[in-house]
C-alpha cells in the first residue's frame, strides 16, 4: 500500500487487492501530504476508475501522477462512508477536495437558566451554559433583529448579570417600555417567568398558541375590572397578530432550507434560504473551494454533509439539483439529527418559487465575487509595480493601535491575500507595560509578539508590512525585524495626506526612504487604504471590548472579602458606587454583612 515515489505505484495492482464494501480512501503524495478524500459504495470499483480507466479530465490526470501511497477505512454502510468523508474532508482539508471554507460558527439566541429572572441574549460559540439555544440564526443582524422583536413583546432583560445584580434603580429600557425591571423587583418572579414562557413558546413557532394564551387573559383581566391590565394585554396581542402577518411566509414549511449553486470560472457559490417555523431567517453564501472539476451536484453533496455535519438539520431540504447520493445522504441525515430529513430537488408551487429565488441569489453573489476578485487581482498587480516587487505579493500585514487618552491599547494585525481579507489569521494584541500613550512602544510590543514565532520558524511571514504611521511607526518595525533577524518583508508606513483628505496618502518605503504618492487614482493605494482601513476597524473594536469589559468590572471586586451579595447589598444601600465612595467606615458598617475590618478594607481600596 505504500511506495517511496509516486512513479513507483502501482494502481493497477494496487485495485486487484481492493474490497467491493463500502468505505473511504485517501490518496497521499511522495511527501506524504494528502491529496484526496473519497467514499464509495464499492471501493473496487470506485478506486479502479482513477487507476484503469485509459482517458480522464487534466486535473483529474494530474492529481493521479502525485499519488504514491493510498489508504482505505472498510466501512459497514455507504452511508457511515459518507460521513467518515464528510468528516475527514472538514479536518482534513486535502488539496483536491471540494471544501467549504466557513470557519465562523452561527450565532443563536441564548435564554439562561437557574435564575429566578432569566435573559435573552446574543450567543456565539460552545453552547455549554445551562439555559436553552434557539437557533442558529443565519447572521447577527438576524438574532439582533429577532432579540429588538422579543424585547418590545415580552420584555424579558437582555442586560449582563453583572449590570443586572449592581442596578439600585430602573434602567431606559424599563422607561420606553421594554424592560418590566426586575432588576429592582418591580415585577414579581411569577410574572417574570410567565413573560419568558410566553417567549420561548414564540421562539418555538408557537405564536398563535402565544396569542391564544394572552387573548384568554385579555378577557378575564376585562371581566375582572383590571382594565390596565386588559388594555395591556390587547396591545400585546395586536402587536403578535401584526407580526406574525408580517413575517409568516406562505408556503414554507416549519423548518426549511432551500440551497441552489452555481459554477462559473472555477468558482462556487451556495445561497441557502433559511426558513424556521414558517418564518424567513434570510440568506447566506458560502464560496467553497473547488480544486477539481465539479458539477454543481457535486458541490452541493459535499455542502451539505459538512455543512450539516455539526449543525441543526431542517426537516426539509430543497435542493436544486437532483444529487448522486441523495437518498444515502437523507438516511444519514435523518440518523444524525434524530428526525425525519427529506431531500427534494423536484418541487412545484412556492417551493418552486423559493428555488427560482435561491437560484437567483447564488447566481448574483457569484458575479458580484467574480468581479471583486478581477478587481482585487489587478491591485495587487498594481502594487507590485509601485512597490517594485519581484512578483505581486501573496500576504500583506497591516498594523494599527488604538486607545483612548492612552488607555487600554489595543495593537490589531490583519491580513490580506490575493482572494481579500483573511479573517482566521485576524489578531489582537492587548498593550501593557508602556507609558500610557506612547505609541512607537505600542507598536514595537505589537510587532515584537507577532514576529517572535516567524523568527522561531513558525507562522506564515508577510510579503508585505503595513504601517499606520510614518517615519517614526516604520522605524520600529524595522528595529524589531533586525532584532529578531527577520529579513525579506517589505515594510511600507501608511501616513495620513493633508487635511486626512483620503486618496492623497503617502507611502514611506522602509528600504530606500523614500516617500511615494500615488494619487487616488492608483489601485494599489486603494488596496493599501483598504487593507489600512480594516485594521484601524479591528483596531478600534478590540479596543472597544476592552474598555466595555473593564466598565464592567467593579472596583468593589478588587475587596477581598466582598462577593456578588455584599457588592449588591452595598450598591444598592448607598445608590450606586458613588454613593459608597462617598460614605465612611461607620456608615459602611451599617451595611448588612459588613463589619468593621470589612468597611476599612473597602474604604482604603476606594480611597488609594
Amino acid at each position: 500500500m505504500q511506495s517511496t515515489s509516486p512513479q513507483a505505484f502501482d494502481g493497477k495492482a494496487f485495485v486487484k487487492t481492493l474490497t467491493s464494501s463500502p468505505g473511504v480512501y485517501r490518496y497521499f503524495d511522495e511527501d506524504g501530504d494528502l491529496l484526496y478524500v473519497g467514499k464509495a459504495a464499492n471501493l473496487k470499483k470506485r478506486v479502479g476508475n482513477y487507476f484503469l480507466k485509459p482517458r480522464m479530465e487534466p486535473r483529474i490526470a494530474s492529481m493521479v501522477s502525485q499519488i504514491a501511497r493510498v489508504e482505505i477505512t472498510v466501512t459497514r454502510t455507504a452511508g457511515e462512508a459518507l460521513l467518515l468523508e464528510s468528516q475527514l474532508i472538514k479536518s482534513l482539508k486535502p488539496r483536491y477536495n471540494i471544501l467549504l471554507r466557513d470557519d465562523k460558527s452561527y450565532p443563536y439566541i441564548y435564554l439562561s437558566g437557574g435564575e429566578d429572572y432569566p435573559r435573552l441574549a446574543f450567543h456565539r460559540g460552545a453552547r455549554n451554559q445551562p439555559g436553552r439555544y434557539f437557533g442558529p440564526y443565519p447572521s447577527a443582524f438576524a438574532v439582533r433583529e429577532s432579540l429588538n422583536l422579543m424585547q418590545k413583546l415580552f420584555k424579558v432583560r437582555q442586560c449582563e448579570d453583572s449590570y443586572f445584580k449592581n442596578r439600585s434603580r430602573p434602567c431606559l429600557q424599563h422607561q420606553i417600555g421594554r424592560c418590566t425591571a426586575p432588576c429592582v423587583q418591580l415585577i414579581t418572579v411569577d410574572d417574570y417567568r410567565n413573560d419568558v414562557r410566553h417567549a420561548e413558546m414564540f421562539l418555538e413557532g408557537r405564536s398563535s398558541a402565544v396569542i391564544d394564551e394572552l387573548a384568554g387573559q385579555m378577557e378575564q383581566a376585562s371581566k375582572a375590572l383590571e382594565f390596565e391590565r386588559a388594555a395591556a394585554l390587547r396591545d400585546q396581542v395586536a402587536a403578535l397578530r401584526k407580526l406574525q402577518a408580517e413575517h409568516h411566509v406562505q408556503g414554507a414549511s416549519a423548518d426549511m432550507d432551500v440551497l441552489a449553486c452555481r459554477i462559473e470560472a472555477g468558482m462556487a457559490c451556495v445561497s441557502v434560504l433559511f426558513f424556521r417555523n414558517g418564518i424567513s431567517l434570510g440568506t447566506r453564501d458560502f464560496f467553497p473551494r473547488l480544486p477539481l472539476d465539479a458539477e454543481p451536484s457535486d458541490v452541493l453533496e459535499q455542502f451539505i454533509a459538512q455543512y450539516y455535519l455539526d449543525r441543526p438539520v431542517p426537516r426539509e431540504l430543497i435542493l436544486g439539483e437532483s444529487l448522486p447520493d441523495q437518498q444515502i445522504l437523507g438516511e444519514m441525515l435523518t440518523q444524525q439529527s434524530g428526525h425525519a430529513v427529506e431531500l427534494k430537488s423536484s418541487v412545484r408551487g412556492e417551493r418552486a418559487r423559493f428555488l427560482q429565488m435561491a437560484e437567483r441569489n447564488a447566481q448574483a453573489s457569484l458575479t458580484a465575487r467574480l468581479a471583486s476578485r478581477q478587481t482585487l487581482g489587478a491591485r495587487f498587480d498594481d502594487l507590485q509595480k509601485l512597490l517594485e516587487l519581484d512578483e505581486p505579493p501573496r500576504r500583506i500585514e497591516c498594523f494599527d493601535i488604538s486607545h483612548t487618552q492612552g488607555e487600554l491599547t489595543v495593537a490589531s494585525c490583519v491580513v490580506f491575500g490575493p482572494e481579500g481579507p483573511e479573517k482566521s489569521h485576524y489578531r489582537r494584541f492587548n498593550i501593557s507595560g508602556i507609558t500610557p500613550g506612547d505609541d512607537y512602544a505600542a507598536m514595537h510590543q505589537a510587532l515584537v509578539r507577532r514576529f517572535r514565532k516567524v523568527a522561531e520558524g513558525e507562522g506564515a511571514r508577510p510579503d508585505v508590512l503595513l504601517i499606520d504611521g510614518g517615519s517614526g511607526q516604520v522605524a520600529q518595525a524595522l528595529d524589531v525585524l533586525r532584532e529578531l533577524g527577520v529579513s525579506g518583508i517589505h515594510v511600507v508606513g501608511v501616513a495620513k495626506g493633508p487635511g486626512r483628505r483620503a486618496g492623497e496618502e503617502t507611502l514611506v518605503m522602509a528600504d530606500s526612504g523614500r516617500n511615494l504618492h500615488p494619487g487616488p487614482a492608483s489601485p494599489a493605494l486603494h488596496l493599501v487604504a483598504a487593507v489600512r482601513d480594516e485594521a484601524h476597524r479591528f483596531a478600534i473594536s478590540g479596543h472597544r471590548k476592552r474598555r466595555e469589559k473593564a466598565r464592567e468590572r467593579s472596583v468593589l471586586e478588587d475587596v477581598p472579602g466582598i462577593g456578588a451579595r455584599r457588592r449588591s447589598a452595598l450598591l444598592k444601600a448607598f445608590g450606586g458606587l458613588s454613593g459608597v465612595e462617598a460614605a465612611g467606615v461607620e456608615e459602611l458598617t451599617q451595611v448588612k454583612g459588613i463589619d468593621r475590618g470589612l468597611a476599612e478594607r473597602i474604604y482604603a481600596v476606594l480611597h488609594g
